[in-house]
């Protein structure tokens, strides 16, 4: 059996590339497989959306990308049984030695159309068929008969599926807990990050330059949430305890970072509550500028109501920012009473309690943000991340 010792084919799929977690992690993790001399193909759907897209930045990347139209984020039978034959076509031409799946709809397709491939070429060369949990389909905000079939979906999937890898330990357990695959099964790799975008400080001109650019002054304490402008995204609370913030602290400013189908929803929300001065809205930024705009705001804040473990909490702490988040998913695993301040989901006036915590003090945020820093250095490194992938991979192919 091959190991990662030598050049491996590899295939990942994913349902389509915007601006998001799972992509950028998937992304980074198809880079640095090239370099390290495995031979990488990428297949994705269009990226059709508000969210933007990443696309060209990945075809900067030393790896192919072949596009799947039929490919979407929406359920469509038609569509999705045209995409589950040319992903399985494309995988018999390209004959890998690893199938690796990302998001729902990808996961899916993509491991059947893998599965059905065990043994077809070669006896000697089976592929192995790995998936990536980056957040699960079923939760508590839709209907129990939804739920139920995205876990039976995710169970007859989970058994045409050699190993999976959790972007975090909560979520490995959730999936456990509702029958999907078993613990052995499982291995956790924290979503890496590229890190010298974060852990180097913007010069204070830089700064200053994209605070004027949004019109925040320069003595503001800038509160900033990055997500897109989405159902669960936890935006209306962060609006909800703006309304007595905004009366306590004078100099206290919010920052939304990024797009969706709300952004006009919430613009005209904060402008009836006579907010309008004290919000501002940058819309897409592309991801170089994401670092920036946490090092120019002070405090990150993140209320989504379903995330696995959401990227922004450790870009925050590696830009030195303090995090306040809801305690969902993988969140506690970042976030603590030495890294920021964890609260419980929904609960408004403890989300304002805890703002006003480190809005009035200044060293406090400097502190936990310097402690978030030293403490998720190590853990979003892009080779750590890799370097768990291959280690799974080679138990794959071993078993």
């Amino acid at each position: 059996m091959p190991d990662v010792d030598k050049t491996l084919k590899i295939v990942h799929i994913i349902t389509r590339l915007i601006l998001g977690g799972a992509q950028e992690n998937t992304l980074i993790t198809c880079r640095l497989l090239a370099q390290r001399g495995h031979e990488v193909t990428l297949i994705t759907g269009p990226a059709i959306g508000p969210e933007g897209q990443l696309f060209t930045q990945a075809k900067k990347d030393p790896y192919k990308i072949i596009v799947s139209a039929n490919l979407v984020r929406q359920i469509n039978p038609i569509k999705d049984l045209l995409a589950y034959w040319h992903i399985k076509g494309l995988l018999h031409g390209l004959e890998p030695d690893i199938i690796h799946t990302h998001s729902a709809k990808a996961g899916i397709l993509g491991r059947y159309a893998g599965w059905s491939l065990k043994g077809k070429y070669d006896q000697n060369h089976i592929p192995a068929v790995i998936h990536t949990v980056h957040g699960l389909a079923f939760h508590p905000y839709q209907s129990r008969l939804k739920n139920k079939l995205y876990i039976a979906a995710e169970k007859a999937a989970a058994k045409r599926t050699d190993q999976f890898i959790s972007v975090a330990d909560a979520m490995s357990q959730q999936a456990i807990n509702a029958g999907i695959g078993k613990p052995e099964q499982f291995t956790t790799a924290y979503s890496a990050i590229d890190e010298d975008m974060f852990l180097s400080p913007a010069p204070p001109e830089k700064l200053a330059e994209f605070r004027r650019r949004h019109n925040i002054p320069a003595d503001a304490v800038v509160m900033v949430t990055i997500a897109r402008l989405f159902e669960l995204k936890g935006h209306d609370y962060i609006i909800e305890s703006a309304r007595k913030l905004a009366q306590k602290f004078p100099n206290a400013y919010w920052l939304f970072v990024g797009n969706g189908n709300l952004a006009d929803y919430y613009k005209k929300t904060v402008a009836g509550l006579g907010l309008a001065e004290r919000f501002r809205f940058t819309g897409l930024l592309p991801p170089e500028d994401v670092p920036l705009a946490i090092q120019a705001s002070d405090i990150l804040v993140h209320c989504s109501l379903r995330e696995g473990l959401a990227r922004a909490l450790p870009q925050a702490l590696l830009c030195a920012k303090p995090a306040v988040s809801f305690d969902l998913d993988g969140a506690k695993e970042v976030v603590n009473e030495n890294t920021g301040r964890l609260i419980k989901p929904k609960d408004i006036q403890a989300l304002t309690d805890a703002c006003a915590e480190l809005i009035q003090n200044r060293q406090l945020r400097q502190r936990l943000g310097q402690q978030g820093q030293n403490f998720v250095k190590e853990m979003f490194a892009p080779d750590k991340m890799v370097d768990t992938i291959e280690a799974v991979y080679e138990k794959a192919m071993n078993c």
